[in-house]
């Protein structure tokens, strides 16, 4: 079936899943195969629950319903569709990518920008190969722009999400230590990060948000029409911002056109400033005026267990254990050092896919670990077990638990850092 045809189909329904746990009345059903599952097989009760259509790649699963409709690949005609719908709805996009910091920065694009603009944005960190079509197929016409967060843990994934979103628009947070195994270097995350500017370049349009100190941005973003942020020189950059409190919430000042505003956010942490300072550039860009940037910025409250603080009966807890590599392991751990707070008691886990530095990282966050002063320290995980020193270390979080019911920590502030599959974000219920 051609992508015409399909996206024929599509306009009926308006809505597309690839989850039959979700499946809204009258929508498409995709069937996409995994490691584990074959969406094929589901195809039938898709349509039980309610869709209209379901797209398969395997003809025993289309039989002869009219309404099972057969394609070649199911993942490249989600991918096709979703680029196909993307030049027909012509909304603005702004691609958002990098090691750290992309899904804050993109909520917080998309909560200034919808202080004068209809938005759309990524939901939650649906950032991959599937999420980001996914989430071009929400696009209305009524969307004036749309916010997409791009991810990757291999080259080449970045070009082929912006060849299926067509940004106008493009923002790197930052490029550091992360999914080594995939990318080999530091110098592999940049190029992989660069895809982005590359296709910018490629296609013409040419327009950047740029943290003006990062010098590894600045130099593969030549050619390109450079909005910038930063905090080395207020005078230069487009948004300027200098750091002030964080005890816990960051606040800061930020300059346009040499006049200073003040905004005190909801985010813990001074690693989040950037963040706030590439909102702001986009935002301006963009026309929204700076009263309502500041309003917008100071009214974000973080809910997916990023920079997230969290006051319980017994504790106040950091919670940022969405993910961790070693660049935002070590900002997070600087940030806590730095926090004017009593009783201070770092949880952190296991960094993933860091392969061969893998050792060398854990060991450096275990050295600075040493220098910080916490009244206790708890490691997690297999890598942290192989270089602990002296420090309380758990193989699991089941483990941990177990202690943790039994000890009941009170009266203290505790940063739970670690990457997703750790699942610390469990110990929240329990501190």
């Amino acid at each position: 079936m051609d992508i015409s045809t399909l996206y024929r189909y599509f306009t009926e329904c308006g809505r597309v899943t690839t989850d039959t746990r979700d499946c809204p009345q009258g929508a498409m059903f995709i069937a996409l195969k995994g490691r584990r599952f074959d969406g094929n097989e589901f195809a039938a009760s898709a349509l039980e629950k309610g869709c209209r259509y379901a797209v398969v790649d395997d003809a025993s699963a289309a039989g002869r319903n009219p309404r099972i409709l057969l394609v070649e690949d199911g993942l490249k005609a989600l991918q096709e569709l979703a680029n196909y719908h993307r030049k027909k709805v012509k909304t603005r996009i702004i691609a958002v990518t990098g090691t750290n910091g992309k899904t804050t920065t993109k909520e917080l694009i998309a909560a200034v920008l919808g202080k004068q603009y209809r938005v759309l944005a990524t939901e939650g960190n649906q950032n991959n190969q599937i999420g980001v079509p996914l989430t071009l197929l929400r696009l209305t016409a009524e969307r004036e722009l749309a916010v997409i967060e791009m991810g990757a843990n291999h080259p080449g994934d970045i070009a082929e999400l912006a060849k299926i979103a067509e940004p106008d628009y493009g923002l790197i947070t930052n490029v550091g230590l992360a999914h080594l195994e995939g990318f080999g270097s530091f110098e592999g995350v940049l190029r992989a990060k660069g895809e982005l500017y590359d296709y910018l370049r490629h296609a013409g349009a040419h327009t950047v948000f740029i943290d003006k100190d990062n010098e590894a941005l600045t130099v593969i973003s030549h050619g390109l029409t450079r909005i910038t942020y930063g905090t080395d020189d207020i005078d230069e950059p487009y948004i300027g911002g200098k750091l002030g409190a964080c005890d816990p919430f960051l606040a800061f000042e930020w300059t346009h056109d040499k006049r200073v505003y003040a905004v005190r956010t909801q985010l813990v942490g001074g690693y989040n400033l950037k963040n706030a300072l590439a909102a702001l550039a986009v935002g301006r860009f963009f026309g929204v005026p700076e009263s309502q940037l500041c309003e917008a910025l100071e009214a974000y409250v973080p809910d997916n267990n990023r920079s997230q603080l969290m006051e319980t009966r017994r504790n106040h807890l950091i919670l940022d254990a969405y993910n961790a590599n070693p660049t935002s392991m070590l900002s997070a751990l600087e940030n806590f050092c730095n926090m004017n707070v009593p009783c201070k008691m770092a949880i952190v886990g296991d960094m993933k896919e860091l392969g061969a530095s893998s050792g060398t990282e854990h060991r450096r966050m275990v050295d600075y670990l040493k220098t910080c002063g916490f009244e206790k320290v708890i490691l997690v995980g297999e890598e942290f077990g192989k270089v602990k020193g002296d420090f309380e270390h758990y193989a699991n979080v089941e483990a941990l638990k177990e202690v943790i019911r039994k000890s009941c920590p009170q009266g203290k502030y505790i940063l739970i850092k670690g990457s997703h599959s750790m699942r610390l974000v469990q110990l929240k219920e329990l501190l």
